[in-house]
Order: structure tokens, then C-alpha cells, then sequence
């Protein structure tokens, strides 16, 4: 299961132990520019500066240093379709093409954005993968029947070929891409 995670708070530096910290670079603890939250996968804190150095009596981050996340540019951003460019992005297209149908509410939706960036990197000179948020184009959605979020379409000349309904397991989007590219 996969999320995306907006906001986390943490009370203060000093409120966390010295032994959840684990180190993101080699060398002695008090030179590094930052440390791995090792509950948090992904997540760092990060020093203000890079000559900054942590208080040598608790070992923790001084004032000013930041939570970051080291993941945040490794996904493949799936363009999104409005109204205005379904028919030249979609319709129009040379290639096969997958449409995902989702909204930010959703949490399956959210669960299936990593299998389709993953899939939209996998076959970027076969297939082009869009996103419509059906909360701002509610007239594609209705066009094409979507009753149930997340929806994948496939289209292929301008005709809607395939549909999977539901947050499903990469194999079964795999297996539905496959026919038509």
C-alpha cells in the first residue's frame, strides 16, 4: 500500500533519541549535513547550513534544520487531461494511450499513482499515460461512463479499447497494456 504523506509534525529536534537517528553520510556523526529518520523511510532532517554541526552534548539537529523528503523527485509526473486537450492529447495521439480517472480524495487513487508512473516510465516510446482529475473535468468522466474511481482506460486510435476499474495489482494493468502496444 503506498501514500503520499502531506504533512508531518514533529514536536521538536530534541524531542527525538539520539539512537532513531541514523546517519545519511560516512564520517564522524558531528560533520554531517544530515540524518535519516529511520522510522520514516524516506525522510530526512536536513541542517540549515552545510558547515552547521550538531550540539555535541545531545547529538541532535541545532535550531533551523528541516524535514525532507529524499524521494520527492523520483516519480514520473503523469500529465493530466482537461477538457481542453482531451481530444489533441487523447484522441488525437499516434500511440496507444492509458488514462487514469481519479481525484485527490480518493485513497485507491492514491495507491495506484505509483504502479501507473512506474508503467508510464516503463513504456514511454510505446504508450502515453495521462491523468483526468474527475473533479475538474466531470464532462470526460461522464462521457465515457466512469461511476468508480480509480478507472484506467485504454484508448488506441481514438477509441476507447479496454477498462480496468479499481485500484489493481501492476500485473493486470501490465496485461491490459500489452494487447494494444
Amino acid at each position: 500500500m503506498a501514500g503520499v504523506l502531506e504533512t508531518l509534525t514533529v514536536p521538536r529536534a530534541s524531542a527525538l533519541q539520539y539512537a532513531s537517528l541514523a546517519p545519511v553520510t560516512g564520517g564522524s556523526f558531528p560533520r554531517r549535513s544530515s540524518v535519516k529518520l529511520s522510522e520514516f523511510r524516506g525522510l530526512k532532517i536536513q541542517l540549515a547550513r552545510s558547515s552547521a554541526t550538531l550540539s555535541s552534548r545531545s547529538k541532535l539537529p541545532c535550531r533551523g534544520s528541516r524535514i525532507v523528503c529524499e524521494a520527492q523527485n523520483t516519480a514520473v509526473e503523469v500529465p493530466g487531461v482537461t477538457d481542453a486537450t482531451w481530444k489533441s492529447l487523447v484522441l488525437e495521439s499516434d500511440l496507444p494511450v492509458l488514462v487514469e480517472f481519479w481525484a485527490p480524495w480518493c485513497g485507491p487513487c492514491r495507491m495506484i499513482h505509483p504502479v501507473i508512473d512506474k508503467l508510464a516510465k516503463q513504456y514511454a516510446e510505446k504508450l502515453k499515460c495521462y491523468k483526468v482529475n474527475t473533479d475538474e473535468s466531470p464532462a470526460i468522466a461522464t462521457e465515457y461512463g466512469i461511476r468508480s474511481i480509480p478507472t484506467v482506460l485504454i484508448f488506441k486510435n481514438g477509441e476507447k479499447k479496454d477498462a480496468v476499474i479499481g485500484a489493481v495489482p501492476e500485473s493486470t494493468l501490465t496485461t491490459c497494456i500489452e494487447k494494444f502496444v
